[in-house]
């Protein structure tokens, strides 16, 4: 997600103490599919190092071995497990056209926006392309039902055809709609404009989807995250008839929890998980039972903004969530992604990174336990294995 990955201003000096837990309804346990991954050495792998400067988007196919990522200039697929780049395109990219890559989505395809500056305007005209990470060329266009859009979110879905579209109207005072599509077939569902009472860009709503039930999973702070301010609210939007139900999020900790930071769902297990500013908390819910717990993360206390979570990617076939952590121990080891099983267990810590405040969930291939991340620059990623 673009904008939705921005922080609040600092209003605690962190602490650093030992990490508890705070339950309220134990969560159902879950039974998770046998794993046919890999397992490699846990730890840091290669840099990649775009020939475009710096990245603006990337994803991997997690299901085989391609990733692509966009700069201003260009687009470049990239092989996973050498993260050497394979193609550039465009060769000669037309004056006044920038890119931002999206999400790869069901097939191994490619979304990415593409920016165009008029002359004599300050405002771009934003397109949409369809890509094909193996081949490394525009194969087709992404139409939206909605006039001047961009896309905050998509997905994350590379099993079902349909995927969730989180976008702003940008003419419209940012007016918030979410829709589904097959997006490599240019197809469209209903577009449901959200009430922005409830779903504010100022609120940081997470968008997460559940392709077992066929809804948009949204968390979001109906307060602007203010301290001790209302609970989160997570809200799940049937994606064909708009359906919404609510139910409201932890709220632990002596400020509250704040923004929601990161959102990821296993549409396998309805388990969801989000990380939350001001405590340095992670909360794990069983959507369907409407019940969660929370734990906090290493070498924090439930006060702890400075060191809390951002994104966080879900790890289907191993049961497992992933928290980037920008600040890991007050920073005294860099940064961390923090593994926790589907009950919050935590399972490891994987430091040594270089994350930016807000980093984003990192993109990962569940079969072959390995995953890229921004960084350390701003024009590279980072792999590692879990």
């Amino acid at each position: 997600m673009k904008l939705l990955y921005a922080g609040a201003v600092a209003l605690i000096i962190a602490g650093c103490s030992g990490g508890g837990s705070a339950p309220l309804t134990p969560l159902r346990s879950t039974s998770q599919p046998a794993s046919q991954s890999v397992r490699r050495a846990v730890g840091l792998g290669k840099i990649l190092s775009s020939k475009g400067g710096q990245i603006f988007g990337f994803d991997i196919d997690r299901s085989g071995n391609d990733g692509a990522l966009a700069t201003s200039t260009n687009v470049e697929t990239f092989d996973q497990d050498s993260g050497a780049i394979l193609k550039t395109f465009p060769k000669s990219p037309p004056s006044g056209t920038s890119y931002n890559f999206d999400a790869i989505v069901t097939g191994d395809v490619g979304l990415v926006t593409r920016d165009v500056m008029p002359k004599g305007s300050i405002f771009a005209k934003r397109f949409y392309d369809l890509m094909d990470p193996l081949k490394g060329r525009f194969t087709g266009k992404w139409t939206p039902p909605v006039k001047d859009i961009e896309v905050e979110a998509a997905g994350p879905n590379q099993t079902a055809g349909m995927t969730a579209i989180f976008a702003i109207e940008l003419k419209k005072h940012d007016i918030l709609d979410l829709f589904e599509s097959n997006v490599a077939k240019n197809e469209f569902g209903k577009v449901f404009h959200l009430d922005p009472r409830t779903f504010s860009l100022g609120d940081l709503p997470q968008l997460a989807q559940d392709t077992k039930t066929n809804e948009a999973v949204i968390a979001t702070s109906p307060d602007g995250g203010r301290v001790q301010g209302a609970a989160p609210i997570n809200v799940l939007v049937n994606l064909k008839t708009g359906k919404q139900t609510q139910f409201t999020g932890l709220n632990n900790g002596p400020f509250g929890s704040g923004f929601v930071n990161g959102l990821a769902v296993d549409s396998s297990s309805g388990i969801a998980a989000t990380t939350t500013e001001l405590n340095a908390q992670v909360e794990f819910y069983d959507l369907a039972r409407q019940t969660g717990i929370a734990v906090q993360l290493p070498c924090t206390g439930s006060s702890s903004q400075e060191n809390s979570g951002a994104g966080i990617a879900n790890d289907p076939v191993n049961g497992l969530f992933l928290v980037t952590d920008p600040s890991y121990c007050s920073g005294s080891q860099g940064s961390a992604i923090v593994v926790y099983d589907e009950k919050g267990n935590l399972v490891e810590t994987i430091t040594g990174f270089k994350f930016a405040l807000g980093e984003p969930a990192p993109a990962i291939n569940p079969g072959k336990r390995m995953g890229w991340t921004f960084g350390p620059g701003f024009n590279q990623l980072q792999q590692f294995f879990y």
